[in-house]
């Protein structure tokens, strides 16, 4: 037996998921202590407060740039950049809306289907011995479970991009202070969204098991049957925006960079370049709310995934509540243990010098981990019997509690592993990027050369990690094993998720001190504080396509469980075309999110161009540009572009599965998961190092750096080129495959009971 009673477990879930959100509020409500209102700003009020005030050496700093004209120009941005931000996520949500619903109605009656609408009980999948509650059951609370999960996720984006847009330029103010208190206004704003979202998916996950175990009782396997909708609902909304936010942003940047560093050679978020505004939005639609729903789902479905096959193993057969709820457990303790490593960057220690940045993240990071490895060992210990059965592919396996410890350990520093070794690939402070930059030398061909071998290359340790991280948890407990793996990787998702969302909060401060007019100091303190926002952002990606994978093979095994498949035999041609077909998906996906951003910045950079010929006096700064007009051609092109590629991910499985039958699929998802890993790796990490090559060139920190500058010179001209192609690798494609292998998994996981029954209609006929 636990020593953690059922009733404990039910307690101690919801504290943990209330105590997250408690401790966000918290969070926001120290950031919203930095004002953004001028009367504050006079030296005269707060000049008995030396440390925090407003004191006169600020006023000098700003080289004769009045005060309070400072704070109230801020303002204004920031109120434009979360105008447009929230005006195309509402223009979002309202199409994403329809599919929402149109997608619950094909869930409800697919599964509805199953049975013929039937009422009666019927046979439980997994054992023929009980009755389980009608199939019609299933379909009802799979599509209320779907519509959770896709208003959570869509929650998660919304509020994530709200605390961002609030934070902005109160980061950037607080630059004037230092770059310490910068920081933290940054870095506190990340953490409300990282805790926001952790504790929100985990309290109505829970909320929702609690409700549904209302109408079925001792039916486990049918209740978290049903569940698995949840995860469905936040991953299909995060591909939306996803690829939305992701075609948005690089459609802005792309045509901000081309016309304004490369053809007028203006300095970036130059206030006279009217994509400005547009990329600044972007930074929140697509880094922000994008990626908020991404690892929302990545969350939902790795949950989703262990319940299901837990609750056909010894913990579901016992009805032991506590070992079932194992992996809410660990999110549980996931937050208590991000709690106290954000404070390690916010209240325990002070960040003084540019240079102890990037350190004070990376801290957080081998912080949580190691907190978390003890969490692991408390609850593993607290909430598991000292053995038990896991169920394997129709027979039970038996499994101790400290290979489970294990099993989640090993995604947890798998994770790690990805992270640094994306740091490794990514930050222009190792030699990879600096080889990318040195190659600008001889112009942009062989620095898109050199960027994509780099990117190839970043591949082979990570797939080793993910490799190993299957073989440990496989052999330990079967595909249960994958899954809380996943779920240990995902752990510490609070904390990774105030890193990542730091980077464009820092990012967005840089552009509002460079149109504020702010002196050349405090951009220089929003540089420092963006450039190791981008290796952090970039580490958040890897982790985020390496849970991915675990979390799409856990789907994988419960969908070939579900659909009593014994065996998938790669030798059959039934098996083989899927493999070749789903090894294609991702190169197709990534084809189109590529194009949609090439059209759309197509838009963006004539426009560009159209102001800076036709307005009198807006490059001398006389005149201000049509922001509006730059925002609309972004709103409307992503908007418009992000259908088609949702549209081959969400119909994939579905045509598949009823037209050529489970084995096929199974083919498909394996041939989707091992090539869309490989391709995400690269595309990201080969963006970033574009990326940060070409701010290696800019900030001209090193002797090596000065030889290849300054800005305007041809190896720098050569290194934004470079930038550019890399922009929808790293902010669009690559980030938007992994949703796509988790996506078609826990989609084929919820439609496995109609494809076992009624699919392969084309393989009937002969």
């Amino acid at each position: 037996m636990a020593l953690l009673s059922d009733q404990g477990a039910e307690i101690v879930i919801p504290v943990c998921a209330v105590v997250g959100i408690v401790f966000s509020l918290v969070q926001w409500f120290l950031v919203s202590k930095v004002k953004l209102s001028p009367e504050r700003g006079g030296a005269a009020s707060d000049s008995s407060n030396g440390k925090n005030g407003y004191t006169e050496y600020l006023i000098e700093e700003e080289e004769g740039v009045a005060d309070q004209d400072v704070v109230v120009k801020c303002a204004e941005i920031q109120n434009a950049i979360s105008e447009g931000a929230t005006s195309f996520l509402f223009t979002e949500y309202r199409y994403v809306g329809i599919f929402m619903v149109a997608f619950a109605i094909l869930i409800f009656l697919f599964l509805g289907s199953v049975e013929g609408f039937s009422t009666e009980s019927r046979p439980c999948t997994y054992d023929k011995e009980k009755l389980c509650k009608p199939a019609l059951a299933t379909a009802l609370f799979s599509t209320i479970a779907f519509l959770l999960g896709a208003i959570t996720s869509i929650l998660s984006g919304f509020l994530g991009m709200k605390i961002a847009t609030y934070a902005n330029a109160r980061t950037t103010l607080e630059a004037r202070k230092g770059v310490g208190k910068a920081f933290i206004t940054a870095f506190r704003s990340g953490a409300v969204m990282g805790f926001l979202l952790a504790a929100n998916g985990l309290l109505v996950l829970y909320i929702a098991i609690n409700l549904f175990k209302l109408y079925y009782g001792d039916d486990w396997e049918g209740l978290f049957e049903a569940i698995t909708g949840y995860g469905l609902g936040g991953s299909s909304m995060a591909l939306f925006g996803r690829v939305g936010g992701g075609i948005y942003t690089k459609a802005a940047d792309v045509g901000a960079d081309l016309v304004g560093k490369v053809e007028r050679n203006i300095p970036e978020d130059d206030p006279r370049n009217p994509a400005v505004i547009a990329d600044n939005v972007g930074d929140n639609v697509g880094d922000i709310a994008g990626m908020g729903s991404d690892l929302f789902g990545s969350y939902a479905e790795a949950s989703c995934a262990a319940l299901v096959v837990a609750s056909i193993s010894s913990f579901g057969m016992t009805h032991d509540f506590t070992a079932m709820a194992y992996p809410l457990l660990i999110s549980s303790m996931g937050i208590l243990v991000c709690l106290i490593t954000t404070l390690f960057a916010t209240d325990f220690f002070e960040i003084k010098a540019v240079k102890e940045i990037e350190p004070a993240l990376k801290n957080q990071l081998i912080i949580s981990t190691v907190l978390m490895t003890v969490g692991i060992a408390i609850v593993t210990w607290t909430c598991l019997p000292s053995s038990f059965t896991i169920f394997n592919f129709g027979v039970q396996k038996d499994v101790k509690n400290w290979q489970l410890f294990l099993c989640v350990c090993v995604g947890l520093w798998a994770g790690l592993i990805i992270g640094f070794v994306t740091e490794y690939y990514t930050s222009n402070a190792y030699s990879p990027v600096q080889d990318v930059a040195d190659s600008c030398r001889t112009g942009a061909a062989t620095n898109v050369i050199f960027g994509l071998a780099l990117g190839y290359k970043s591949v082979i340790i990570p797939i080793f990690a993910i490799a190993i991280s299957i073989f440990v948890s496989f052999t330990f407990a079967a595909m249960y094993g994958i899954a809380v793996a996943a779920l240990g990787m995902l752990s510490t998702i609070a904390t990774g998720l105030a890193i990542d969302a730091y980077g464009p909060i820092s990012d967005n401060a840089g552009g509002i001190a460079e149109m504020a007019g702010m002196s050349h100091k405090i951009r220089e303190r929003t540089d420092a504080l963006d450039a190791a926002g981008n290796t952090t952002a970039a580490i958040g990606k890897g982790f985020a396509i390496g849970s991915a994978a675990l979390v799409s093979l856990a789907l994988f095994g419960a969908f070939v469980s579900r659909a009593e498949i014994t065996t998938v035999d790669v030798l059959t041609p039934k098996v083989f075309i899927g493999l070749i077909v789903g090894a294609m998906l991702p190169y197709w996906f990534s084809a189109m999110t590529m194009k949609s951003v090439g059209s759309a910045a197509l838009k963006m950079v004539e426009e560009v161009r159209r102001q800076f010929n036709t307005i009198p006096g807006l490059m001398e700064g006389l005149a201000k540009p049509d922001y509006a007009t730059c925002v609309k051609i972004s709103t409307d092109a992503s908007i418009k572009e992000m259908i088609p590629p949702g549209a081959l991910v969400m119909l994939t499985p579905l045509i598949v599965g009823t037209f050529f039958g489970v084995e096929t699929l199974s083919g498909v998802l394996a041939g989707s998961l091992v090539s869309g890993v490989q391709i995400a790796i690269s595309a990201s990490n080969t963006g970033g190092a574009w990326d940060n090559a070409k701010k290696y060139i800019e900030a001209g920190a090193s002797e090596h750096a000065r030889t290849l500058g300054p800005k305007g010179s041809e190896p720098h001209k050569a290194a934004v080129i470079g930038d550019t192609i890399g922009d929808p690798l790293k902010d669009t494609s690559g980030p938007s495959l992994n949703i796509l292998i988790k996506l078609m998994a826990v989609e084929s996981l919820v439609f496995a009971p109609f494809f076992a029954t009624h699919g392969g209609l084309l393989f009937k006929l002969f």
